[in-house]
């Protein structure tokens, strides 16, 4: 499979672009289309790296709007785990094909997610096509033998899945023990998996932790040696001290930094510049659909940046770092060699339309993409050298909408 990009914008500069396969094998002007199956006009438009969801839970889609307006605590308890406990395999695909055509719509070619019945969730990222970590979930009622059996059979379940990498996912310190924990980060030590979990998410996480252990979760964790494997995603981290930033940049722990169910959670303000100025990796996630309401990491990029500037400064945080955690960051978290538009990288990108109304006048590309925009400025979505969206149209996507409102009713 090949495409060529003619006339597009990059960096400033009309240029043409070759794919082959799922690498980009060709980037200026002496381009030519060669023998390309594919040949995309990209006058009026410029290309840009998609989106690295780096924290999510896809089948959550299905819960979009339920239970809202209440705090984490209560919304878990009494609503979100008595719903989900209802949920058969079945539904877990229909969900996450709905989050996986919002992603693709919205510019996402990749998600992490974590969620139970994590064979469904395989199953539809498989069909769509994208890029996806998908966590073994660990939580104190599935016990040590479910994890022991998932993991063993986890990389015959994806022999013909290139695009998908397994994870470890223990839920959090609060809901999985330390032997399960301890357990999981053995599995991750021993297939080289990234381990990712929730973690300092609010104030009573991290009190209730003090009082009982007498560390912060990120002091626990290191006491436990999770934060000693290969690669940590920590989703959230809003409450953590400047002796936890530290920890976390010394093990090179990777935080996913969810701006827009944090806000909506009420759990609280994530010191993002602080993090920054101690070293700390920081990626975006839109975090689960019942959370957010949505799948859309521009917006997590505009919230980002607002919210730190609100607290920070005018200066603070400016639209290229925000981007390259969307972007570049979120694609080195997972060892993908993506997430940037040159000659040999893998071939993921959108297509935006220069003549979108929110995307006029363009006096800074990136301004405009990460203040001005909405999703409705792609056009195109490539993912691994392959039309995921063109004209804004997803083969198939009348068909998850009605599955969805049938599932629903």
């Amino acid at each position: 499979m090949s495409i060529f990009i003619k006339n597009i914008q990059l960096n400033g500069l009309v240029t043409h672009i070759r794919i082959e396969g799922n690498r980009f094998s060709k980037i200026g002007t002496d381009a030519t289309p060669s023998t390309s199956d594919t040949i995309i006009d990209g006058t009026d438009k410029a290309i840009l790296p998609p989106f690295y969801n780096t924290h999510t839970h896809s089948p959550m889609s299905l819960l979009r709007g339920y239970a809202d307006d209440l705090p984490l605590f209560t919304w878990l308890n009494d609503y979100i785990w008595p719903f989900e406990a209802k949920l058969t395999p079945d539904d877990i695909c229909i969900g996450t094909r709905l989050s996986i055509l919002e992603m693709i719509k919205s510019g996402t070619v990749f998600f992490n997610d974590m969620y139970w019945k994590e064979e469904a969730t395989i199953r539809a990222a498989k069909e769509m096509g994208i890029r996806a970590a998908i966590g073994i979930f660990a939580i104190d009622s599935l016990g040590l033998k479910d994890i022991d059996q998932k993991s063993s059979g986890a990389n015959k379940q994806l022999s013909d899945a290139p695009l998908i990498q397994m994870t470890i996912s223990p839920h959090a310190i609060y809901s999985t023990n330390k032997t399960e924990f301890q357990r999981c980060a053995e599995v991750a030590k021993e297939h080289n998996w990234v381990l990712h979990t929730h973690v300092s998410e609010t104030k009573k996480e991290v009190d209730d932790c003090l009082k009982e252990h007498g560390c912060t979760p990120i002091e626990l964790l290191e006491k436990y040696g999770v934060l000693d494997c290969p690669k940590v995603i920590l989703a959230h981290a809003v409450h953590i001290t400047e002796n936890d930033m530290e920890i976390i940049s010394k093990h090179g722990s990777v935080i996913s930094h969810n701006p827009i169910s944090n806000m909506k959670l009420s759990s609280g303000y994530f010191p993002i510049q602080a993090a920054l100025d101690k070293g700390c990796k920081i990626t975006l996630g839109t975090d689960g659909c019942s959370s957010n309401n949505n799948q859309d990491m521009r917006e997590e990029m505009k919230f980002a940046s607002i919210r730190a500037k609100e607290k920070y400064g005018a200066e603070s945080i400016p639209v290229s770092t925000i981007f390259e955690m969307a972007t570049k960051n979120g694609a080195e978290a997972f060892d993908l060699d993506a997430g940037e538009i040159k000659e040999g990288k893998l071939a993921d990108a959108l297509l935006i339309d220069l003549n979108n109304e929110r995307m006029v006048p363009c006096h800074h590309l990136l301004s405009n993409w990460v203040y001005a925009a909405n999703s409705e400025c792609i056009d195109t979505v490539i993912c691994n050298g392959r039309i995921l969206m063109q004209n804004r149209h997803v083969d198939g996507e009348e068909e998850i909408i009605q599955s969805v409102k049938k599932r629903y009713k």
